[in-house]
């Protein structure tokens, strides 16, 4: 199954590059089909951004202040 993520992800990415707005359109409709693929994703990629983004607000805090 590997193989075929990788395949299918690369793709996605040719797909991107090459015709932006087939790769946006189909997106879309992915997304309409079946939402419960971002949603999953979304969650855990928000999981590991947080406590990033809260570093990095507070690394601007302490160089503001000097």
């Amino acid at each position: 199954m590997s193989n075929l993520d990788d395949s299918i992800g690369k793709l996605l990415l040719d797909l991107q590059k090459n015709d932006p707005k087939l790769f946006k359109k189909l997106m879309k409709r992915v997304q309409k089909e079946s939402p419960e693929i971002f949603e999953d994703n979304i969650d855990r990629e928000k999981k590991k951004i947080d406590p990033y983004n809260s570093e990095v607000d507070e690394y601007n805090k302490k160089v503001d202040e000097d």
